[in-house]
């Protein structure tokens, strides 16, 4: 499984990466079939102090998903999307068990 981080107009620091890396490593026990995750991190320019976006895109054999999120910090934003991303992964993984 492979996590690719990609930060749109500012540099991310290791520690983020990191926390992202561990915690799209924690998705695997909901579904073990996951190929690659990429996150794009950005930051918007508005005035609202939820300005931090978060958008993962997931790649399972024969689908992809895609969670968006908008929060205060980056961390807030990969934890509400992992939990979202939790609950997408057990439907597919119910789904597919049902056509077996």
């Amino acid at each position: 499984m492979k996590v690719n981080v990609h930060a749109v107009n500012f540099t991310v620091d290791r520690k983020l990466v990191d926390f992202i890396q561990s915690r799209m490593e924690k998705l695997e026990k909901y579904y073990d079939k996951i190929v690659s995750f990429d996150v794009f991190l950005k930051v918007e320019k508005t005035s609202d102090k939820e300005n931090k976006v978060v958008e993962i895109k997931v790649h399972v054999p024969g689908d992809d998903f895609m969670v968006k999120k908008q929060c205060k910090t980056f961390e807030e934003g990969v934890e509400l999307s992992a939990e979202s991303l939790e609950r997408l992964l057990v439907k597919r993984k119910e789904k597919i068990r049902t056509h077996i």
